[in-house]
């Protein structure tokens, strides 16, 4: 009887690769509009902010994103390309009513409705049944990740930050570079990147966290200037939709401090 070889079978074992990606590249998602995709929000964590009952090594100062739930430490900061500015007049319910969605978003250019500044120091529409309105600066930004990946962001700010949308503004408006026949020219709001950190602040209403803005350097990408620029002339376009929602006043924070 012959005796029966037991054959040792190699297991092949299949390697993820890059490229196996790549041959895919776009199923799925090039499709997609933008009223499919919710536009991260940066924002301040601040000492009585709701995010800080969820995330363990979380803490006032600290930068969170609203999409990817990623938090970055204040003094760390994030890089940023400052892609476009939109001021809006942001008309909300009164507290504790509403769907938390605005109840109507102004633009500068709209007539906005005449307010009258309550002993809480918000802006309330007369005649709007307790509605308030928001005076804020957006600022449409690319985050640019150490590791050179970029991600759509927007950055509103209101209240005590509006002081600090208007220093950003004037230092990009200030901004002067030469071509390549020495002529003097402003250059565009996308061609700079800018560092973003967190700094402790107070008067005398109370404390909070703010955003300290210093310039880092010229884009030096290309490709990353290219998606600054069309993301730009997106928003310019009317093209990227946002979702705001009103946090819940749990107490005091850095954007119901009166001025």
């Amino acid at each position: 009887m012959a005796q029966a070889v037991a054959k040792k079978k190699t297991a092949e074992v299949a390697i993820m690769d890059e490229n196996m990606f790549a041959a895919d590249a776009g199923i799925g998602v090039s499709d997609l509009g933008s009223e499919d995709l919710a536009i991260p929000f940066l924002k301040v964590l601040q000492k009585m902010s709701d995010e800080l009952d969820d995330l363990d090594d979380a803490k006032a100062g600290d930068i969170y994103n609203t999409v990817t739930k990623d938090v970055v430490k204040g003094k760390a900061g994030v890089t940023v390309i400052n892609c476009a500015y939109v001021l809006q007049f942001i008309e909300w319910e009164p507290r504790g009513t509403g769907t938390g969605a605005p109840h109507r978003i102004y633009s500068s250019s709209d007539e906005i409705p005449q307010t009258e500044r309550g002993d809480d120091n918000k802006d309330y529409v007369v005649g709007g049944s307790g509605r308030y309105l928001e005076r804020t600066a957006q600022h449409y930004v690319l985050i640019i990740y150490e590791d050179g990946m970029t991600q759509q962001a927007l950055l509103p700010m209101k209240s005590t930050q509006f002081k600090k949308s208007k220093q950003w503004n004037s230092a990009m408006r200030s901004l002067k570079m030469k071509d390549s026949k020495g002529n003097l020219f402003t250059p565009p709001r996308f061609s700079h990147v800018w560092k973003l950190e967190t700094v402790p602040e107070e008067n005398k209403n109370g404390s909070w966290h703010a955003w300290m803005i210093s310039k880092d350097s010229v884009v030096s990408d290309p490709s990353v200037y290219a998606e600054a620029k069309q993301f730009a002339e997106s928003i310019l376009a009317g093209q990227v939709n946002v979702k705001h929602v009103r946090e819940a006043e749990k107490a005091f924070s850095d954007e119901e401090v009166p001025f």
